[in-house]
């Protein structure tokens, strides 16, 4: 006769506990698609040290390198991530190309750059008008502060 299988409650436990030990990794990811983006986004990571949450920065297209956007999308809660603000311009894609891969609170920034339309109109209709099931939180256009000041309140619940 071979034993029962242990229940998952240990395994539930130790995630658990694991989940509340204080490291030093990265709470929030702040995404973009181009380098030109930078001084948009920087503002969110400027925020964030203010509030003394660190964040890693990164560059990635949800049209050049889809597969690198889906990976990062997907791995991202396991590297530490709980929060991931992505700014996008013009189509603005990469906001909901991440919340595709990922059960985690996305924040879309839209950008204005020098095609945009109406002023950055573009990305703030394609990053608000997300499909059911693909949620992504949508803050004014190249407001990148008031995407920090929201994952720090995502993340003090």
């Amino acid at each position: 006769m071979t034993p029962e299988p242990e229940t998952s409650e240990p395994l539930a436990e130790a995630a658990a506990q694991i989940e509340s030990l204080q490291v030093d990794q990265p709470r929030v990811a702040i995404l973009m698609g181009s380098k030109s983006d930078l001084p948009a986004m920087e503002k969110a990571e400027q925020e964030l040290r203010e509030r003394g949450i660190r964040s890693e920065t990164r560059v990635m297209s949800a049209h050049r390198e889809p597969d690198v956007v889906a990976d990062y999308a997907r791995n991202a809660r396991m590297r530490g991530i709980r929060v991931i603000i992505a700014g996008a311009g013009l189509s603005a894609a990469l906001p909901g190309a991440v919340a595709a891969h990922t059960d985690l609170p996305v924040i879309g920034v839209p950008l204005t750059s020098r095609t945009s339309v109406a002023g950055g109109l573009d990305a703030l209709l394609s990053i608000s008008q997300m499909p059911p099931g693909v949620p992504v939180a949508c803050v004014g256009v190249d407001n990148a502060r008031n995407a920090a000041v929201l994952a720090a309140r995502i993340l003090s619940i």
